[in-house]
């Protein structure tokens, strides 16, 4: 017993120097042994492509007192993503918009006043070019792939101070109802921290591909932290296109609005699962309209797609084109029925 308990003291005294002196050598329970410990190649590969924003407002506002109304001069900042090596950056249309003078400060420090190639407000997207020769692009990834707990680095111009690296995981996919930010959306949420003047700048994964561009935070309090959110790679990579062919985003309409359905209101139609939406309103003279949709219906299906939320028929509305005809199946009083709706083209002042 004796020598049992003298080996226990020596072994315990043994791990008590280690875990002081050298806890590099202890293993790390969960650790991929192939995670990197630094991210600095992920920061190399994309920051020179994430340039400052600064823009320039005329703001209207009247003194306490003073009948008169005034203007006043305010600067703010942003971030945007070099894209394409001719010169094609990608930002928030809301880190431009309403400016009187904007400019651009790319990563080796030369500044240019970048044309609007085209904007889209209901994505909150914006894509401009700058004439200085070939930029260094981010690689663009796959917001897709992403999974709860990847990984991510948020890359901008915080507050005016140029290039900054925050780090965090990817805390949820998918995020929308955020009413007060764009009509379609489909965020990443995270908790990489994005403070003001971020807003356009990169969102990237270990690799340094670019999967989002960080869009807003939810403040909500003064004690909210680490909720931010990106707009996806694979939604910026459409927009992009269709601004870079047509000026600006083309999107189909029917003219309907639909409302979710809760489980209570599909069992009382008899409808199983939980597909369907119900149209709240269609709008008259509208293609919903003339292709005999009503108030009332439910939709369960658009061109071969099972309809589980308004949310998913907003975009697969959106996905359409002016002229495409649009398969449209629904129940009324119990009764299936299939209809086809030509879209028009869709405007950003109106909701489907």
């Amino acid at each position: 017993m004796l020598f049992v308990l003298q080996s226990i003291v020596v072994g315990l005294a043994v791990a008590f120097l280690v875990v002081l002196l050298r806890p590099d050598l202890l293993p790390v329970v969960g650790r991929d042994p192939g995670a990197p410990a630094s991210y600095a190649d992920a920061v190399e590969l994309s920051a020179p492509a994430v340039a400052s924003v600064r823009t320039t407002r005329l703001v209207e506002y009247r003194p306490p007192g003073d009948e008169r109304t005034r203007f006043r001069v305010e600067n703010a900042f942003g971030s945007a993503v070099v894209i394409d090596p001719e010169g094609y950056l990608v930002t928030n249309f809301h880190v431009i918009a309403e400016a009187t003078e904007t400019r651009v400060q790319l990563a080796d420090g030369r500044f240019a006043v970048p044309q609007t190639v085209g904007v889209d407000a209901e994505t909150d997207l914006a894509l401009l070019k700058v004439d200085v020769g070939t930029l260094p692009a981010i690689s663009l990834g796959n917001s897709g792939e992403l999974r709860i707990g990847d990984v991510v680095l948020a890359i901008g111009n915080p507050y005016g101070l140029g290039k900054s690296v925050t780090q965090g995981i990817v805390s949820a996919t998918g995020r929308n109802s955020l009413a007060t930010l764009t009509t379609f959306q489909d965020y990443i949420q995270t908790d990489a921290a994005i403070n003001a003047g971020n807003s356009g700048g990169a969102l990237v994964n270990v690799a340094g591909e670019l999967v989002g561009l960080n869009t807003a935070t939810l403040a909500q309090d003064s004690s909210t932290e680490g909720i931010g959110f990106a707009i996806p790679v694979d939604l910026i990579r459409g927009v992009v296109d269709e601004i870079k062919q047509h000026g600006r985003v083309i999107r189909g309409y029917l003219g309907l609005q639909p409302d979710d359905m809760t489980s209570a209101e599909r069992d009382a139609r008899g409808i199983e699962g939980n597909v369907g939406i119900l149209l709240s309103v269609v709008f008259e003279g509208s293609p919903a309209d003339t292709a005999g949709l009503r108030q009332g219906d439910v939709i369960i299906a658009i061109n071969g797609e099972e309809i589980l939320s308004q949310r998913q028929a907003q975009l697969v509305v959106a996905g359409t084109s002016p002229g495409d005809e649009v398969e449209v199946v629904g129940i009324r009083d119990g009764q299936r029925f299939t209809t086809t709706v030509i879209a028009t083209e869709r405007s950003q002042y109106v909701q489907d």
